[in-house]
């Protein structure tokens, strides 16, 4: 069974609440990628899901989005059965939970500017007036720290961290209240890591945004977020306050995970954690 995130507030009171949800797909054996998993989001809370590859955490991600059927369990949204919504509703539910892929490159149309990709999002979607979508581009460029130059150029003619950047900001044309970010540093340099994990922070701080971060990588968790979960054979084994969960771990999974990490990641990942715990205080 999973194990629910405290918020702070029961599940109608969470912006995102998933209980007891289960993916299986069809085989001989059936696979069952997500066994009988449980948390909660409030607004504005952030909460990474770790674990090696395989564990259900990307299953477990798309199904919250809806391009993977649950085979059990309840979805809800604003205290509302998401499995329940008319066409209308679940139109907004998509608008408002948005997803960044692991492959930034990849999610991008390789024929389309970036100009077009974005403007494709507005006018579907309809969020606003036509004669001002030239200056909400500008707006969503400045929001992920990316020229407007940027808007004339097609995917392979730039860096995967700007490609990031640009999954982001198609992301925040709908407006959305949650982000699912799976894995967004995992194929970038380093120093291109820092700066999409001080954008994801930003973009939380300044709109507001509750946030899922999916990664293997504990030390960016740290960095980003409040709460993590720990997943294992596709359920929690381990939940809890980032903090307490990664430097004093109770399961034996969330043991092996941590010194599974070289001695110079473990020592950088506490440096970050201390930094960003500070950082957090200083803000409130």
């Amino acid at each position: 069974m999973g194990v629910p995130v405290p918020e702070g507030g029961g599940v109608m009171d969470a912006l995102l609440a998933v209980e007891n949800l289960r993916v299986t797909y069809p085989g001989r054996p059936p696979v069952e990628a997500v066994r009988g998993v449980s948390f909660q989001l409030a607004k504005g809370a952030s909460l990474g899901i770790v674990g090696e590859s395989g564990c259900g955490k990307s299953s477990l991600a798309k199904t919250v989005i809806g391009l993977q059927p649950p085979s059990g369990g309840t979805l809800r949204y604003e205290g509302a059965d998401v499995a329940a919504f008319d066409k209308d509703r679940r139109l907004t539910y998509r608008r408002e939970v948005q997803m960044v892929f692991q492959d930034a490159v990849g999610s991008l149309n390789p024929r389309m500017t970036v100009r077009q990709t974005l403007e494709e999002v507005l006018r579907v979607h309809r969020i606003l007036p036509a004669a001002d979508i030239p200056k909400r581009l500008t707006e969503l460029l400045d929001l992920v720290g990316l020229p407007s130059r940027v808007l004339n150029v097609y995917p392979r003619e730039i860096s995967g961290g700007q490609c990031q950047r640009v999954s982001f900001a198609r992301c925040l044309a709908l407006n959305p209240k949650v982000i699912i970010a799976d894995e967004p540093v995992s194929a970038l340099d380093v120093s291109v890591q820092a700066r999409i994990l001080n954008l994801v922070r930003f973009l939380q701080r300044e709109l507001g945004l509750s946030v899922i971060l999916i990664s293997h990588d504990l030390a960016v968790v740290r960095t980003i977020c409040a709460d993590v979960a720990v997943m294992h054979a596709g359920e929690f084994v381990e939940t809890g306050p980032t903090v307490r969960v990664l430097d004093a771990p109770k399961h034996p999974y969330t043991r092996h995970l941590l010194q599974a990490v070289p001695d110079v990641g473990r020592a950088l990942a506490a440096r970050q954690g201390r930094a960003a715990s500070a950082g957090h205080a200083a803000e409130t």
